[in-house]
């Protein structure tokens, strides 16, 4: 709340100080226009939130219940890209410890397959899943977004995963070995307890990037329902009033921090962990 409370106060301290059309150096604009058609008041938007999505509307519905409508639609999607990100996390960690070569041919092409663009990604995913059907069912573009979630998500979860996984100190896997434990005993009884403190961060910051993804997908793959479409349709209708545009900005932000705030439960389970590195 502190945060949030210092952001609102820098944002309304930046319309006071700087001039409406922004600062200008060189023909360069510096910093941002301030007036009211490009940084609206903070009231404003909450304001915005309990207005009609559409006036004159037989069947009038609020921004902020179309805000919530789409923010839920999205994390929908965003926890499902999260989990399958998840599981092919974990198990190409798991096969990077196993093997060591695995990890020396496969981790450079984890980092990079991250310097490839969501925007190049989605054309293709929608492409190649319009093309499976199985059974009666067809793909349809709300697993699409899936799909491009999971590819944000895995990345984190697979490098904290990888690092949990190798935490141990040698002693500790000596120990397991003069015991003649086998490598599934030393995964079970050490190094999965181990990884505990090593993944929980990452599997939060991946809760973060699942939503990103999620809602980029939206926005590049034309998905309706979710608050990437919600961002677009009023930004598009935003001429001389951005803050509809600003309220569904405001929906995704907290959407982030839900998706950051379900993980925390998680930690909580596994708090006997948590101490397990020292």
């Amino acid at each position: 709340m502190a945060a949030f409370a210092l952001l609102v106060a820098a944002w309304e301290l930046t319309k006071l100080v700087l001039p409406d059309g922004g600062v200008t150096v060189g023909g360069v604009r510096v910093l941002p226009r301030t007036d009211d058609a490009a940084m609206p008041h903070v009231w404003t938007v909450l304001a915005q939130l309990f207005q009609p999505e559409v006036a004159g509307a037989a069947d009038p519905r609020t921004v902020g219940a179309a805000v919530a409508s789409g923010a839920l639609f999205t994390l929908g999607l965003a926890l499902g890209g999260l989990v399958l990100g998840g599981i092919g996390g974990v198990l190409l960690a798991l096969v990077m410890v196993r093997f060591s070569v695995a990890e020396k041919a496969m981790l450079p092409y984890v980092v990079a397959s991250q310097t490839v663009p969501l925007i190049a990604i989605a054309p293709l995913v929608v492409g190649w899943g319009g093309k499976i059907a199985i059974g009666g069912w067809a793909w349809e573009p709300w697993a699409s977004v899936m799909v491009i979630s999971s590819y944000l998500a895995f990345f984190p979860i697979a490098v904290g995963m990888l690092r949990g996984l190798t935490s141990p100190q040698p002693a500790d896997v000596e120990l397991f070995e003069s015991l003649a434990a086998g490598w599934w005993t030393t995964l079970l009884r050490l190094r999965l307890p181990a990884s505990v403190p090593h993944l929980l961060p990452a599997v939060r910051l991946a809760a973060a990037a699942a939503v990103v993804g999620a809602i980029v997908a939206e926005i590049s793959t034309g998905t309706r329902g979710g608050i990437g479409r919600l961002i677009i349709e009023y930004a598009q209708s935003a001429t001389g009033d951005p803050s509809q545009m600003y309220a569904a900005i405001l929906g995704a932000a907290a959407l982030g921090l839900v998706a950051a705030g379900l993980v925390g439960i998680a930690e909580v389970g596994l708090r006997r962990y948590r101490g397990s590195t020292a």
